[in-house]
């Protein structure tokens, strides 16, 4: 019998474990399998092809149920994935749905999902920009959280790396507070977005206007091409899946990538139970896998192991891989993993009317919008709150739809169809949360899921500072339009539950002290060294900035460390 376990661990081992495929997980696969290593990607959810697997990526509205929109019983069976923007009978496939996976919110958070290979990669936003020193520093000079160990010079060149490959289109447009990305040709404000852009220049010194910089190949390079990607066609049905590669998705680029050097190992249908820790080696040997097509439980063996399963299940799987060592989860000595979870506020947005421009109008669906980096409490603490917000916001004439409700009839009403209406403009907040102990995630005593895993217990608020936030965005965003000429601007708070931002961060987050934090400066865990977690769970603090692009940044330098180290057998 000891010899037939000898063989099926010997069948089960590989160089390198990642767990999950989504941004991150795809990027550690490309980087480990890249340098050779044999690698085995675990994929809790289906799998999902790029090219194969995308059913609606050409479907129009009449060809779907609906029109593409969900039918009441759905929204009523799943009201959580529901609120989320991107969620439609076009995408439902790519996303979890709220019984299959079901969760404890302890107090209301919108946790929201994608198992299947890719993840959430195929369905984010695609908004990528670098963190600059004024985040990285923030938590030092604002005593709040713990130190970064790491600054954007430690991350610089792997900011560039990762942008060549992914693809990013924009400007390099010279702000301290965000740092210029290496770049494809940018898409391109319409007139009344320039018109509000020379306004804040003329009104502000401390505001500055910019196309959103964003993962779609507007000049697809050399190694874009590589990748089997093409050009972005600015159709905005990228939550369906891309069939030309336009956008970045680990489905059309890094996984693919990684297929191709022979190295990886793909397994979907996966569910990682814990990662198994050797007390003699002081090290994790493997992680125990649960098919979730068959039931059966397997053990596979690697020397190192990347956490990549998204911020708030990196935190469950670490917290269930408990042995006599870490009986309160995998390298948690100091008691604060699933603490300090934070998030982006996105509840301040408002509508503005503009009288103007009525010869003019634009042409394609362009994926991204104006973006106005962070003015608040950048180089100092200037407000009676800490950090700040980004904001963005687009400008579009109303559509033909506005006088099908009017009353009517003959060619006038007939011709009206044809014509658009005035200009509107929407402006949207992204505020920094600031890091909090009393918001957490922790393992449930009583519930568990199909597995046997113990469900997470969500409890992560807003704090006063957050409400501060608000208010001073929809105070100054009214003053922005208002200078550049909008009238009937209208504030709104959504009142929407955390979690809906997509931008969950935390948990297990990087540090210089081992007491006061789960990872060092390279992404490993301080007190279990061959094991590295590079998704948002690794964040000590949020900024203000989409993070994709940090992660993925980060991977790919912890990566590199993580090969040094096992060439000079340290791990």
């Amino acid at each position: 019998m000891a010899n037939l376990n000898i063989t099926a661990q010997d069948q089960n081992t590989y160089d390198a474990i990642v767990i999950g495929s989504g941004i991150s997980g795809g990027w550690a696969a490309k980087e480990l399998c890249d340098k050779g290593l044999k690698t085995l990607v675990l994929e809790r959810g289906r799998e999902v092809k790029h090219l194969q697997d995308y059913p609606t990526a050409n479907k129009r509205p009449w060809e779907m149920p609906y029109k593409g929109r969900m039918p009441e019983s759905a929204e009523e069976a799943n009201p959580i994935v529901n609120r989320c923007y991107a969620y439609d009978q076009y995408t439902k496939h790519f996303f979890v749905e709220d019984n299959e996976h079901p969760y404890v919110q302890e107090k209301p958070f919108d946790w929201i999902r994608g198992y299947q290979t890719g993840g959430k990669s195929l369905i984010w936003a695609r908004q990528t920009q670098r963190w600059s020193d004024y985040e990285f520093e923030a938590p030092a000079r604002d005593g709040f959280a713990v130190d970064w160990p790491i600054r954007h010079k430690d991350l610089a060149p792997w900011y560039s790396y990762v942008e060549k490959f992914v693809g990013i289109s924009g400007n390099r447009d010279g702000i301290k507070n965000l740092p210029d990305s290496e770049v494809l040709p940018p898409f391109e404000l319409n007139c009344l977005e320039k018109h509000i852009q020379q306004r804040v220049k003329e009104n502000y010194d401390d505001r500055q206007v910019i196309i959103g910089r964003c993962a779609h190949l507007t000049e697809p390079q050399e190694i874009h091409l590589q990748q089997g990607r093409g050009q972005c066609q600015a159709r905005h049905y990228c939550y369906r899946g891309c069939p030309y590669g336009g956008y970045f998705s680990s489905n059309s680029s890094t996984l693919p990538w990684a297929a191709k050097t022979g190295n990886m190992t793909l397994r979907p249908h996966s569910v990682v139970h814990s990662i198994i820790y050797d007390e003699q080696s002081d090290k994790a040997t493997g992680v125990r896998v649960i098919d979730t097509e068959t039931k059966e439980s397997i053990e596979y063996f690697a020397q190192i192991i990347f956490v990549n399963a998204a911020a708030l299940n990196t935190n469950l799987l670490l917290l269930n891989s408990t042995s006599s060592r870490f009986p309160n989860g995998l390298g948690n000595d100091n008691d604060l993993m699933g603490r300090y979870v934070a998030f982006h506020n996105y509840r301040g947005s408002m509508l503005a009317s503009f009288d103007g421009f009525e010869d003019q109008y634009y042409y394609g669906r362009r994926p991204t919008t104006a973006f106005m980096p962070s003015f608040r409490n950048v180089f100092q603490q200037d407000t009676d709150f800490l950090r700040g917000y980004m904001v963005a916001f687009s400008a579009a004439r109303q559509g033909w739809q506005r006088n099908m409700i009017q009353q009517g009839f003959g060619t006038d009403w007939k011709a009206g169809l044809s014509e658009p209406g005035p200009w509107q403009v929407y402006m949207m907040m992204q505020g920094e949360t600031v890091p909090q102990y009393e918001n957490h995630v922790r393992l449930s005593d009583t519930a568990t899921d199909t597995w046997g895993i113990p469900q997470l217990v969500v409890s992560v608020d807003y704090t006063e500072n957050d409400e501060l936030v608000l208010k001073d965005f929809l105070q100054q965003g009214s003053e922005i339009l208002e200078k550049s000429g909008c009238t009937n601007i209208r504030t709104m708070d959504s009142g929407q539950a955390p979690g809906l931002d997509i931008h969950e961060m935390g948990g297990v987050r990087m540090g210089h002290d081992p007491k006061t934090s789960l990872l060092n400066e390279w992404n490993q865990l301080h007190a279990c060294k061959n094991v590295f977690v590079t998704d948002g769970a690794c964040m000590t603090s949020v900024g203000n900035q989409n993070p994709s692009l940090t992660f993925m940044a980060l991977t790919a330098r912890a990566v590199d460390h993580a090969t040094k180290e096992m060439n000079r057998q340290n791990l």
